[in-house]
């Protein structure tokens, strides 16, 4: 495609759309999804091919030593910090294609776009895959880009384990990406995510872009709930301090209050749950559970731990249970940089899209750059919502318009 203008250009959506399709063959699952955990042969594959793709275009691609990779292209003034455009390519056990790769392969798309038609920019632009960004193989979520601007030590990291009990360090050297710069320390001018919404409203509003003014904040727990083991056949129901009895009381009326007093904010998950021992004629003497909760302001989630705790305690007091509460993670809630909102917002009006202001639902490695860089996200619509699911789809059209304004919000942004 000839242009006359910076304005007119956009990017090769049958090229990125190839790409994206390429990328979903790694780990492709029998659903049409993806299993490609972080630190896996199959992220190594993907690392490899992403890789390969960036330096097909004579970018310098290097590793920090938690892994996160950066394919950087040369501005005419060089010494400036770059404007970081990237997301991660990593996966939940049965996730979508678009999840990451979507924001990975965009901004790589943007990069070839740039380059196709000799547009050089002031500033350098930098394509980032951060590592572990899924924490579904390894916690905490988002672990990368956490390092990267301090929020999570680098040998914490590191020596974090997998349910097998190999460490982050033992799968980094496996797969060959334990890289050896120093991770962050560094400026960056600007950084940018694009990312499906994950979630239903830019469909129900048949809107193009959802401009990204923030996260809501999330915290992770796990409850562990003590009873006392017991024969299922002779103790009698009354006799029983049956830590299954109390987390269902504690479910319920935990629902009921996170339903009625924060709505339509807030949220609760409870994603994994354990017995022990897990005999079937035999009641458990104890059950953990994985907490998660968010909302968009630092208050409410203070009142939302407060009612886990007063449920818990009332719902165990009830049957002479024990109970503990241990924090695993923490994510306070983020309000994106006024300049990248506006240079979003105009890209996308300057391409002819739609698009209204949201605040994300889901946790994304963006909510790490903000503490070192101006940030901000693009969301495009997904079908029915649906992620974090072998079903999660979008369609050329969408990824198109995602990467037409990453391209031009970068520009702006770039110089």
């Amino acid at each position: 495609m000839a242009v006359t203008s910076i304005s007119e250009l956009r990017v090769d959506a049958d090229r990125l759309w190839r790409r994206l399709e390429e990328m979903a063959r790694i780990g492709a699952t029998a659903a049409g999804g993806v299993h490609r955990l972080a630190l896996s042969d199959e992220d190594r594959r993907a690392r490899d091919l992403f890789r390969a793709w960036a330096e097909s275009l004579e970018l310098a691609v290097s590793v920090d030593r938690i892994g996160n990779m950066f394919a950087r292209r040369a501005g005419t003034h060089d010494e400036r910090p770059p404007v970081l455009l990237g997301s991660h390519l990593d996966s939940q056990p049965t996730g979508g294609r678009f999840d990451g790769a979507l924001g990975v392969l965009a901004a790589l798309e943007v990069v070839q776009t740039l380059e196709d038609h000799a547009v050089e920019t002031a500033a350098p632009i930098e394509i980032a895959n951060w590592t572990n960004e899924e924490g579904a193989r390894f916690a905490p979520a988002m672990m990368g880009s956490g390092v990267f601007s301090s929020r999570f030590g680098l040998s914490d990291a590191l020596n974090a384990a997998d349910p097998d009990g190999v460490t982050v360090a033992e799968a980094i050297e496996g797969i060959g990406y334990r890289g050896k710069a120093a991770v962050g320390g560094r400026r960056l001018a600007a950084a940018l995510e694009l990312h499906i919404e994950q979630g239903p409203i830019l469909e129900e509003k048949e809107c193009d872009i959802g401009v990204v003014t923030g996260v809501q904040g999330a915290r992770w727990f796990d409850l562990t709930i003590v009873g006392e083991e017991a024969h299922a056949g002779p103790t009698p129901m009354p006799r029983r301090t049956d830590p299954v009895a109390v987390l269902g009381r504690w479910v319920v009326d935990l629902y009921r209050r996170v339903e009625r007093d924060f709505a339509p904010h807030g949220r609760l998950t409870m994603g994994v749950l354990e017995a022990m021992p897990a005999s079937r004629n035999t009641v458990p003497g104890r059950v953990r559970v994985s907490v998660d909760i968010r909302h968009p302001e630092e208050p409410a989630l203070d009142d939302l731990e407060v009612c886990l705790r007063e449920e818990a305690e009332r719902a165990s007091s009830a049957r002479g249970a024990e109970w503990r509460l241990e924090p695993v993670w923490r994510s306070p809630p983020v309000r994106f940089s006024g300049r990248c909102i506006d240079a979003i917002r105009s890209a996308a009006e300057r391409c002819g899209y739609s698009s209204m202001s949201l605040m994300a639902g889901a946790g994304h490695d963006s909510v790490h750059t903000s503490d070192v860089a101006p940030t901000g996200m693009i969301f495009v619509p997904c079908e029915g919502g649906v992620s974090h699911n072998e079903a999660e789809r979008i369609t050329p059209e969408q990824a198109e318009a995602g990467a037409n304004v990453l391209l031009h919000a970068a520009l702006g942004l770039a110089g």
